[in-house]
C-alpha cells in the first residue's frame, strides 16, 4: 500500500498544474491545427517526448532494462504503441471536428471503459456506489451528446463525426492502458513509454511534414511547443501529485477538467474573439457534464475508501494521452 507524504499543498497545487495542462491541451490543438495537418502535430509531439525520456533514462544508466524480454512481451509493447498512437490522433481528428469542450468532456469515457474492461478481462470488483459513478458518466455522456448534436451551424455541423472520433480515440485509449497494465509487471511505466513513444514517432514519420515546422508563425509556434510539451508536463505533475496526495482526493481536481476547458474557452474567446470560437452548450448539455463529474467523482472516492491503494499510472487527459484527457 502506497503511502503519502502528506504534503497535501504541493499536491493539491501539482493536481491543479495537471488539470491546467489537460484543459488547455485542446484548446491549443485547435489553434495548431490551423497551419498543420493532425499527423505533424501528433508525429512532433511524439519525438518531443521520446527525446525527453530517452535522455532521462541515459542519464539514469537504465536503458539496458530492454534487455532479456520474450518475444510475446515485445508484441505486446507493439500493439500498446500501436493503440496510443491511435489515441493520440483521434482524438486530434476529434478536436478538429467538433470543440475543445466536448472533446474533453467526451473523452472522459476512456477510463469508464478502462473500468470495464478491468471488469471483463482482470476480474475485477466493483462496489455499489462504483457502478452508480460509472452508470452516472454513461447517462451524462449521452445526455451531452444528445444536446450538442443538434447543433447544426458552423463547426457543429460535424459534431456526429468528431464525437464518434473522439469515443474512438477512447476506446483505444482503453486498450493501450488494459495492456500496459500487464506490461507493467515487467517493465516500468517509464521504459514503457519510450518504446511506445519512439515506435509511433517512427510510424507517423511517412505522413507527417516537418518541413512545414519551420514556416510557422510566433502564435503556432507556441501552440504546437505548448502541445509538445503538455504529456510530459500533465503526467510528471500527476505522477507527483499522488506522491504527496490521496489519489481519491487528486481524482476529484481532475474531474473538473471539462469545466475548466469551457472557462478557458471563455476566457480565450474573450480575450482574442477571432482566435477560438465560444462553446455553446444548452441545458441538458450542462445537465450531462454535470453527470459525467459527478459519476467521475464518486467512482474515485469509492474506489479509494475500498482499495486503499494509489496507481502510478495517469489516465487519459486528453489525450489519452490521454485522461483524464489527452
Amino acid at each position: 500500500m502506497h503511502t503519502t507524504s502528506g504534503r497535501w499543498q504541493l499536491g493539491m497545487a501539482l493536481a491543479m498544474v495537471t488539470a491546467g495542462f489537460w484543459a488547455t491541451l485542446p484548446i491549443t490543438l485547435k489553434i495548431a491545427l490551423e497551419t498543420l495537418d493532425a499527423w505533424t502535430i501528433t508525429w512532433a509531439r511524439f519525438v518531443t517526448a521520446t527525446v525527453a525520456l530517452l535522455i532521462w533514462l541515459m542519464l539514469r544508466g537504465e536503458l539496458g532494462k530492454y534487455r532479456g524480454h520474450d518475444r510475446k512481451t515485445w508484441l505486446l509493447m507493439t500493439i500498446a504503441a500501436l493503440m496510443l498512437t491511435g489515441n493520440f490522433v483521434g482524438y486530434l481528428f476529434g478536436v478538429q471536428y467538433t470543440t475543445p469542450a466536448n472533446a474533453q468532456l467526451l473523452i472522459q469515457a476512456a477510463p469508464l471503459l478502462l473500468a470495464l474492461g478491468g471488469i471483463f478481462i482482470f476480474r475485477e470488483r466493483f462496489s455499489a456506489l462504483q457502478w452508480l459513478g460509472l452508470g452516472l458518466v454513461g447517462a451524462g455522456l449521452i445526455s451531452f451528446f444528445s444536446d450538442q448534436s443538434r447543433q447544426t451551424t458552423g463547426i457543429a455541423s460535424h459534431y456526429g463525426l468528431g464525437a464518434a472520433i473522439v469515443l474512438a480515440a477512447a476506446l483505444v485509449w482503453a486498450v493501450y492502458a488494459l495492456i500496459q497494465k500487464q506490461l507493467l509487471n515487467r517493465l516500468s511505466s517509464k521504459h514503457l513509454l519510450l518504446f511506445i513513444y519512439a515506435v509511433a514517432a517512427l510510424l507517423l514519420y511517412p505522413l507527417a511534414q516537418p518541413a512545414e515546422l519551420v514556416k510557422l508563425d510566433g502564435l503556432h509556434a507556441a501552440a504546437l511547443l505548448f502541445c509538445c510539451v503538455n504529456t510530459l508536463g500533465a503526467y510528471g505533475a500527476f505522477a507527483e501529485a499522488l506522491a504527496h496526495w490521496e489519489a481519491s482526493r487528486v481524482g476529484m481536481v481532475l474531474a473538473m477538467t471539462p469545466l475548466l476547458c469551457v472557462a478557458a474557452v471563455a476566457a480565450t474567446h474573450t480575450i482574442w474573439p477571432q482566435l477560438i470560437a465560444p462553446e455553446r452548450i444548452a441545458l441538458w448539455g450542462w445537465i450531462g457534464a454535470g453527470l459525467v463529474i459527478a459519476g467521475s467523482l464518486l467512482a474515485s472516492v469509492s474506489q479509494r475508501a475500498r482499495a486503499g491503494v494509489v496507481s502510478s499510472d495517469a489516465p487519459p487527459g486528453a489525450d489519452p494521452s490521454i485522461a483524464n484527457h489527452d
